[in-house]
């Protein structure tokens, strides 16, 4: 199942239920000041960035691939 999960799917499942947050807090009576729409815009930005930062397109090397890389140049 994870294996069919990308990141652009998984941005947009982050954005909606972060929205879904949002309105959910607005509907209760939160107040919406400056600082609160920093922090919200942190807690949305960052998750995401990260994310699509560490997520490289190709897997990094196990180690029996480095060791068989090695050998091979002896």
């Amino acid at each position: 199942m994870l294996r069919s999960l990308d990141r652009r799917s998984l941005v947009a499942a982050w954005a909606g239920v972060l929205v879904a947050v949002a309105g959910a807090a607005a509907l209760s009576g939160v107040s919406i000041t400056i600082g609160n729409s920093a922090l919200w815009f942190a807690v949305c930005v960052a998750p995401p960035v990260v994310m699509l930062m560490v997520w490289s397109a190709a897997p990094a090397p196990i180690t029996q691939e480095i060791l068989y890389a090695a050998d091979r140049r002896e």
